[in-house]
């Protein structure tokens, strides 16, 4: 059902495509209008990243047709699609860290003069109009700004300048706010409705519904590489969508947390940093999910970065099970029983490059006593036992335990991550954006694992952004704001709106309506997580 009558820019009918005995695209059609947002909706592994590489030219489709104005396409290569106006914002940002904002922009584009017989590169004229996109999206700081200095949310905004320097006729959004705090998504939905109205074709890939009913005008939904269903969003709702995506209604999506906290496990007392956080003082006990919620910027991944031992100028002490830790680095954290899932699963969490299998039994390795090797050799039929189990465990969707994690869709991707953890048997589990990027069904699927792993006594620490998740799945939340702890509430205690102001700065609840620790606090005595580096 299109939304008006306007023709199509773009088409797809029919596309196919095969990576070996896999069928990754079984037919799928769409239409791309100008001045319309086409939310493309699916369970990970539906086919939406296939899609977006053949709309590219990265694939080249086996069968089917790609029109533009009603003439055939064939792009062979990435270039070609960028060329006839389509251009990507992705999910994981890929840049040159060492380059300024400016130069990822206009990478392999940049204008140029003439100086005498020879070409060179207009810096002056690339910054001045790299600067002017990025005032454009409100990025907030200078074109000359080199990427390694700026956070992922920012580096976010460098790819949506990017696309919207080349002018394109379509722009794909692939989870363009998996990263982005609630202020800069609301800036963004601004994006896209400019994009419309300078008559663009989007193409919106995202897991949360509030995003598609927010900006989009029409829907597809994929589901095991075939088109299921297509409309108008006014038409919809997301039990609708979901049923579509799933092929079933996906009820209760978040598990009771029946699972009773136990003895301390885990004590942290005045962790710092010079200049990411400061003063952070908790516990966590066996059986228990202390979730840790704040705006972008707030000093959560960074502070669970120093527990284990990524962050080193961090200073503060760590008790585990009763016995002070020093953590100089992330072995002596595993040591300690400690795992982290990071929240870049493909820069942070795993090797692309890698196997499912190898990745799974990566962490494994790091032990010379480890369970997957015979002597000092790796043992293949360990290996492939373990991956075997959590390929399982986790429902990780895969050709066989030998596929580059590359090949995975991002839920699998990030599954296979945790997979990678959970052989250790931890007894403390930090899971930093657990779910960010993956799709409803996915998300349940962690949500329950969750829940698995504090009935068998793990302690888990659950960063998130996703309100929702903590609110519905944690015994206590801690809200951080500017790298300190500005409040702490236990389950049911506080509504969404008093979450948020705490984690704002806005008026608090009165100060009787947060809990007492559950425990009191033996007297802080500051000592470092790396010694040699605290001066």
């Amino acid at each position: 059902m299109r939304v008006d009558s306007s023709p199509a820019w773009l088409t797809l009918r029919g596309i196919h495509k095969r990576f070996g005995p896999t069928h990754a695209l079984k037919g799928v059609d769409l239409d791309l209008v100008p001045g319309q947002v086409l939310a493309v909706i699916g369970e990970n592994g539906a086919g939406k990243s296939t899609l977006v590489k053949t709309l590219t030219g990265v694939y080249q489709s086996d069968e089917g047709e790609i029109r533009i104005e009603g003439k055939p396409q064939r792009f062979l290569r990435a270039q070609d699609a960028q060329a006839a106006g389509i251009v990507a914002v992705h999910q994981e940002t890929v840049m040159f860290e060492e380059l300024s904002a400016a130069e990822n922009i206009f990478i392999g584009r940049q204008p140029m003069r003439s100086v005498g017989p020879f070409k060179v590169i207009d810096w002056a004229r690339m910054n001045r109009e790299a600067q002017a996109v990025l005032d454009q999206v409100g990025a907030g700081f200078a074109s000359t700004t080199t990427v390694k200095n700026l956070s992922l949310a920012q580096r976010h905004l460098i790819e949506i300048a990017r696309a919207l320097s080349q002018k394109a006729r379509v722009v794909i959004l692939d989870e363009p706010t998996a990263a982005l705090s609630q202020a800069e998504i609301r800036d963004f939905y601004g994006l896209v409705r400019g994009l419309k109205a300078q008559g663009v074709a989007v193409l919106f890939i995202t897991h949360k519904f509030d995003e598609i009913f927010a900006v989009c005008d029409r829907y597809v939904v994929l589901r095991d590489g075939a088109s299921v269903g297509e409309g108008a969003i006014a038409d919809a709702d997301e039990p609708m969508l979901v049923k579509l995506m799933a092929g079933r209604a996906i009820e209760h999506i978040y598990p009771a947390i029946t699972s009773q906290p136990g003895e301390v496990v885990l004590k942290v007392q005045g962790l710092s940093h010079p200049s990411e956080f400061a003063d952070l003082s908790f516990e966590l006990r066996r059986g228990e999910i202390l979730g840790f919620y704040g705006l972008v910027g707030a000093g959560r991944s960074e502070a669970m970065l120093a527990l284990m031992g990524l962050n080193p100028a961090a200073t503060g002490e760590v008790t585990v099970d009763g016995k002070r830790i020093e953590i100089r680095r992330p072995g002596d954290a595993i040591a300690a029983g400690m795992a982290y899932v990071p929240e870049e699963r493909q820069r942070q969490g795993g090797i692309l490059g890698f196997s499912v299998r190898h990745n799974i039994s990566l962490a494994g390795l790091a032990s010379g006593a480890s369970a997957l090797s015979r002597g000092p050799w790796l043992s293949p039929l360990r290996e492939g036992a373990l991956a075997a189990k959590m390929i399982e465990r986790l429902r990780i969707k895969t050709a066989s335990q030998d596929t580059p994690m590359s090949g995975l869709s991002g839920g699998n991707q990030q599954k296979v991550v945790i997979a990678k953890w959970l052989g250790l048997n931890p007894r403390i589990v930090i899971l930093d954006e657990p779910t960010k990027g993956i799709d409803v069904g996915a998300k349940q699927a962690v949500y329950h694992l969750i829940a698995e792993m504090v009935e068998q006594g793990l302690a888990v620490i659950l960063v998130s952004s996703e309100l929702p998740e903590v609110m519905h799945l944690a015994h206590r939340v801690i809200v951080m704001r500017r790298g300190r702890m500005a409040s702490e509430f236990a389950m049911g205690q506080a509504d969404a709106e008093t979450v948020v102001a705490a984690a704002s700065g806005l008026e608090l609840p009165p100060r009787s309506a947060v809990p007492a620790p559950l425990s009191a606090p033996d007297e802080l005595r500051p000592i470092t997580l790396n010694p040699e580096l605290a001066a």
